[in-house]
């Protein structure tokens, strides 16, 4: 399956009534990568699902934001390289979950850890730079 096909279903999945994944107050914690996806994916019906979601958006924006400050102030290699124009928010939120979710050990490492082993999997720096 191509990534747009995949990006498709996972959009699809995720937007689809009745299919929603119940966040706890827990999971705002961000402790792993699961805690992450939780808050990504939680149903608009849950209590807390507004909530968790906007933490989501707010984590990782702010995760990213504060590595591309740290890669741009230090001379080495970088962990990712967005393109320009850079994805949407809800773009590479939501090839995050679904990256997060191909394989259940990665559920397990810290927030942190498996957004930024997505990004540089996903928007790897070429060797030229």
């Amino acid at each position: 399956m191509t990534l747009r096909g995949c990006t498709a279903v996972t959009a699809a999945l995720l937007l689809t009534p009745g299919v929603g994944y119940a966040a706890t107050e827990a999971n705002f914690a961000a402790r792993t990568t699961g805690d992450l996806v939780e808050l990504c994916t939680a149903a608009p019906d849950n209590p807390i699902g507004a909530a968790a979601v906007n933490f989501c958006e707010g984590f990782a924006q702010g995760a990213v934001l504060v590595e591309m400050q740290n890669m741009a102030a230090f001379r080495g290699s970088k962990l990712f390289c967005l393109p320009n124009p850079p994805p949407s928010r809800n773009e590479a939120l939501s090839e995050f979950v679904n990256w997060a979710r191909v394989s259940p050990d990665r559920m397990s490492v810290s927030s942190t850890d498996g957004l930024f082993r997505f990004l540089s999997e996903r928007y790897p720096c070429s060797q030229s730079r």
